[in-house]
């Protein structure tokens, strides 16, 4: 029998995934800051938020920097850190709360390290803090940063002579850690557009490259692009037809919401809620979702959620979970087989509902969808944004 069912596995296509009732849609973002770097909020209070607002996993990925040593903060005089502070004090204490106040009223506290604040959250099956870092580099004046999920070791910044060479210099370094400690991880490309540092001839010379963002919340990152340089829609299909072309696995898109603001929201903060990811995978445990993301499973989104999302290895099957009152357009992207360095994804088919199939012929390359509603999004990322989810590309197999 088990001979039987390891035939039949390794009959699925690769790449295929479908509605498995072992499977469970686990909600998380990979991408968010703290006191630790540049965040003006405490790591509990930030977990706190993700865990009180439905998500299953969170990662605080500070800038080059663990929340593994000692480290104190001063707390500027500004009536929204001041409050802040007032909040994480009511709320977790003075035996938990290490604080001291100097001669001239400055207030200094000391972080909680990941080890000590993670028992306060952590369930097993219901939530998960998974140790991630920003690898914050650059090129010039140009701002290179990536995401380095479920690291077991700090990594520096690597540098490099060019755009490229500094983001795969970086990639190596994760891929030898993971290598080297056996431990499952990964690294995704951060806002492309921030600085205008990232060029799509930047990662298409990358090797190894599996993710990036193709929605970052902050609003400094450009995601829609401007009349010289193309939004992140544009950058993954190009790079999907470049990286299918040369016999390259596919890239997948990430949302996320690259909090920074915790203690005042509105359109010209970075806040946490912005943009997620819904990963289907066996378990609630960083080895279990990693596997599932490389395998594509999983869809980034703006608020947008699926009921179905199955690819057979021939047809692409998307099914809405459909609010009252909204409307949602489902389109489906690619390219054919043309080959050529300018070539572009087109709109293959758009459906009106909730409910639509695409089925790859001989001369599509790839296809991803994308689910467009009609709701406004609470606290977007641009005045007018609606919620959106984005499906990974699948290829015919």
């Amino acid at each position: 029998m088990r001979r039987i069912l390891l035939i039949l596995i390794l009959l699925l296509p690769l790449g295929a995934f479908s509605q498995q009732t072992s499977l469970k849609w686990f909600k998380g973002n990979t991408h968010t800051h703290s006191l630790w770097s540049d965040g003006n909020e405490f790591p509990e209070m930030i977990i706190d938020w993700y865990k009180s607002n439905g998500y299953d996993f969170i990662s605080l990925s500070d800038h080059n920097i663990l929340a593994d040593s000692e480290k104190w903060v001063k707390l500027p005089k500004h009536p929204f850190r001041q409050k802040g502070f007032r909040d994480y004090l009511e709320k977790y204490g003075k035996e938990w709360v290490n604080y001291k106040t100097d001669t001239a009223g400055i207030i200094s506290v000391r972080l909680k390290t990941l080890a000590e604040y993670r028992p306060l959250f952590e369930e097993k099956d219901k939530f998960l803090i998974i140790q991630a870092e920003e690898i914050t580099d650059k090129f010039e004046k140009k701002p290179i940063h990536i995401g380095a999920v479920n690291v077991k070791e700090l990594i520096s910044p690597q540098g490099g002579n060019s755009v490229a060479q500094v983001m795969q210099n970086n990639l190596n370094k994760v891929y030898e850690q993971r290598e080297r400690t056996g431990q499952a991880m990964f690294a995704h490309i951060n806002h492309p557009n921030f600085g205008w540092a990232v060029k799509v001839e930047d990662m298409m010379q990358l090797k190894g490259e599996r993710f990036f963002e193709v929605y970052n919340g902050h609003p400094h990152v450009h995601n829609y692009g401007d009349s010289t340089t193309i939004g992140t829609e544009e950058l993954w299909d190009r790079l999907l037809i470049h990286y299918i072309n040369e016999g390259r696995d596919l890239v997948y898109g990430l949302a996320t919401d690259d909090a920074h603001d915790f203690l005042e929201f509105n359109i010209k903060t970075s806040n946490p809620g912005r943009g997620w990811i819904m990963v289907r995978a066996e378990k609630l445990e960083a080895e279990s979702l990693i596997a599932a993301m490389e395998k594509g499973d999983f869809y980034a989104t703006t608020g947008v959620e699926l009921d179905k999302l199955d690819f057979s290895g021939k047809s692409l099957h998307i099914k809405v979970k459909q609010e009252s009152g909204v409307q949602y357009r489902i389109q489906f992207w690619g390219a054919g087989k043309t080959k050529g360095s300018e070539q572009e994804g087109i709109l293959l088919k758009e459906i009106k509902g909730i409910d639509a199939t695409y089925n790859l012929g001989k001369e599509d390359l790839y296809v991803r969808a994308k689910v467009i509603s009609t709701k406004v999004k609470e606290n977007p990322y641009a005045i007018g944004e609606v919620e959106t989810a984005w499906t990974q590309p699948v290829r015919a197999r």
